[in-house]
């Protein structure tokens, strides 16, 4: 009779041991975001500067797009390129705006899985863009410079078009997996995420389930984008160095040095941020909190701000193009 009480008992614990679960999985798809962890009494005065940040995002990276539509001129494949980069530098900052503002005004940091995942469809999506972007650049940059007279044979607008496809294709490719491997996870341990956003490696930290497919496919999204990207660029940059040395007049070396300042401008700000996060999400545990939120922040508003200011003062007919549509208004 004891021993039919116990089991009873027994079956009663884990009934309700499973409940508990059930109810944990259930409602931890909710997360809570994370601003600036320690300065949570002054976020209304940090989302001054944060605003001010997202503006010069948004205007600058509207007003490139604008100019390069509007004038005749620049429908060139160099500017197609840099529309592009634009058009992802203004996905990543409408895709994180929202909820750090909302962080950081509110307080408002709730935020479901379903809208963690398609958070993270556009970040990482516009990132892998972003990088395929800047290796197409790259590729332009090496054509203009070591094969001029075939430059327009080989970068046709339908060329032009097929590459912007293929990047989109190779995004939509890589991040439906990683995406998908989300939704059968288990979340029943503390559902602070690390930054104002929701970041894969973030969120999957926090899952009880286990999670060595979404880290291999992770791993293998990162191969495949800057793996494969950044020797690109590299090697794009040895055959540009070694043409330009080649050439006899010093003026026309830097003449040509200086047609690549400002991409090379923009691949610094973009893949130092980025391996930056990496290295202290992987090996900074002990770090402050402070230092993985401002480095995470750093990583996504510093692209979409300095790209068009580094496009707006390096390119003269940039330059030119803004300045004359804001002086004829």
């Amino acid at each position: 009779m004891k021993l039919d009480v116990s089991i009873v008992r027994t079956n009663a614990t884990n009934l309700h041991n499973r409940e508990i679960l059930h109810n944990l999985t259930s409602t931890f798809p909710t997360f809570l975001l994370t601003g600036i962890p320690g300065l949570e009494s002054v976020h209304a005065w940090i989302s001054i500067p944060f605003s001010c940040l997202y503006t010069i995002a948004l205007f600058g990276n509207s007003m490139i797009l604008f100019v390069i539509i509007t004038q005749h001129s620049l429908h060139e494949p160099m500017y197609y390129f840099l529309s592009m980069l634009s058009t992802a530098d203004l996905g990543l900052t409408i895709s994180t705006m929202s909820t750090t503002l909302s962080i950081l005004w509110f307080n408002a940091r709730e935020i479901s899985l379903d809208r963690c995942i398609i958070q993270m469809f556009f970040l990482h999506g516009f990132t892998f863009i972003e990088s395929g972007v800047l290796v197409a650049m790259a590729f332009d940059r090496y054509v203009a410079i070591c094969n001029p007279l075939r430059y327009a044979i080989i970068l046709t607008n339908s060329r032009i078009i097929q590459m912007g496809l293929l990047m989109i294709i190779r995004t939509v490719v890589l991040i439906m997996p990683l995406l998908l491997l989300l939704k059968p996870l288990y979340f029943c341990r503390a559902n602070v995420l690390s930054h104002s956003y929701c970041y894969h490696p973030d969120v999957i930290k926090l899952a009880c389930s286990d999670t060595q497919a979404n880290s291999i496919c992770g791993l293998i999204n990162l191969i495949l984008t800057t793996g494969v990207d950044t020797p690109c660029i590299v090697l794009s940059y040895i055959l540009i160095i070694r043409s330009v040395l080649s050439m006899a007049s010093p003026k026309e070396r830097h003449k040509v040095f200086s047609t690549c300042v400002s991409h090379i401008g923009a691949v610094a700000i973009f893949y130092i941020p980025m391996i930056s996060l990496s290295l202290v999400h992987r090996y900074g545990q002990s770090a402050p909190k402070v230092v993985h939120s401002m480095m995470a922040n750093i990583y996504l508003l510093l692209p979409p701000v300095l790209n068009p200011i580094i496009y707006s003062v390096k390119t003269k007919q940039i330059r030119k193009a803004i300045l004359s549509l804001l002086l004829t208004k």
